[in-house]
């Protein structure tokens, strides 16, 4: 049976679940491979995948007779065949963070089920620990974004537009092996810089401006993510002092960043220097990267967690000064018993694209 699968059945036993029915796309892809739509219900002896007909053939593709899934189309069974799936299950997990309310009493209503119970994340905090495959697929995703970061400080000029270099590095991922944007990229300069999320607009680039770059790329299915914040043309001295603190509080987090660190006490270090130097740590230090962007585990003061060894996680602290300029620096690391490795390579001292002599 697949290994995902057989863990996943150890933690039913523990939270004495007979059943449990997964719709998240992301944890369906997680435990099987599958990508199509569809439900993946594992019962007392089956782990049974319903899909569309349109699906059946790209799923048994990726399937393996290891796997020992069942794959049948919804229209093999009749709404009254579908309570036999959970028959005799007292307990029948769901993914409360992601089921609505309607689907809920869907399941209720089809499957017959006596107790629908939440399972509390069991798979998403699952997905924290990377394995082999995963960490070879994020550690080339990042591979690609550095790539493409060097790409960027031939191809930015003044003139130019956020949008424009949205799309270049867009453009980039597709054509150079990824499966595209792990999430909307942020390119962000002069003043919208400022704005943590910024998006893209049509403003041009000009000389003096700080350019913040926060962007990545998927690598079969698997993401990447980081943060350069550039100078156009020549740097501003009232942005250095800020770039410098920044910058020291992301290598000193990279260097606390181990199996056993305190992401509580990680978050609390950074909050306190850079208060004492009158700014604010606005967002989370960082958060987990996988299957998605943004998964646990969230490294902030709230969360008092302790990192696990190979758990990939980003390092990103950031102060914003509104309406003038941001600076945020990012990378994404694997984090190791002895320490951590960081995935994201690009040069992150002083960077200047377009320059001028002054």
């Amino acid at each position: 049976m697949n290994t995902k699968i057989r863990w996943l059945r150890e933690k039913m036993k523990l939270l004495d679940l007979q059943g449990m029915i997964i719709s998240n796309p992301v944890n369906i892809r997680y435990l099987t491979g599958i990508v199509a739509e569809g439900v993946l219900l594992i019962t007392r002896k089956e782990n049974i995948f319903l899909t569309d007909g349109r699906y059946v053939e790209e799923v048994n593709q990726i399937l393996t007779i290891d796997d020992g899934i069942i794959v049948y189309e919804f229209k093999d069974f009749s709404i009254d065949e579908y309570e036999n799936f959970f028959l005799f299950c007292e307990n029948v997990g769901f993914e409360e963070n992601y089921v609505t309310y309607a689907t809920y009493k869907e399941y209720m209503h089809k499957y017959k089920i006596n107790n629908l119970q939440e399972t509390e994340q069991i798979i998403e905090k699952q997905r924290m620990i990377k394995d082999e495959e995963e960490i070879e697929k994020i550690t080339k995703a990042c591979e690609i974004t550095d790539n493409c970061f060097a790409h960027l400080r031939e191809f930015i000029k003044v003139g130019q537009t956020e949008k424009e270099i949205a799309l270049e590095i867009e453009k980039y991922f597709k054509m150079n092996g990824a499966d595209g944007l792990s999430f909307e990229s942020i390119v962000a300069s002069g003043k919208n810089s400022s704005k943590p999320h910024a998006v893209p607009t049509d403003k041009k680039l000009e000389l003096g401006d700080v350019l913040t770059i926060d962007f990545g790329c998927k690598y079969k299915g698997y993401c990447s993510d980081m943060t350069r914040t550039v100078f156009v043309g020549y740097i501003p001295e009232e942005v250095k002092t800020i770039y410098d603190l920044v910058l020291k509080n992301e290598e000193q987090t990279l260097d606390e960043l181990k199996e056993g660190a305190n992401v509580k006490l990680l978050s609390r270090m950074v909050e306190n220097d850079f208060k004492l130097n009158g700014y604010d740590l606005i967002h989370s230090l960082g958060h987990g990267v996988g299957l998605e962007i943004h998964e646990y585990p969230y490294l902030n003061t709230k969360n008092d967690f302790c990192l696990k060894d190979n758990m990939v996680v980003t390092d990103e602290p950031g102060i914003y000064i509104p309406g003038k300029f941001g600076v945020r620096i990012e990378d994404t690391v694997l984090i190791t018993k002895s320490g951590c490795i960081n995935l994201t390579k690009s040069d992150k001292n002083y960077i200047i694209v377009d320059k001028v002599e002054t």
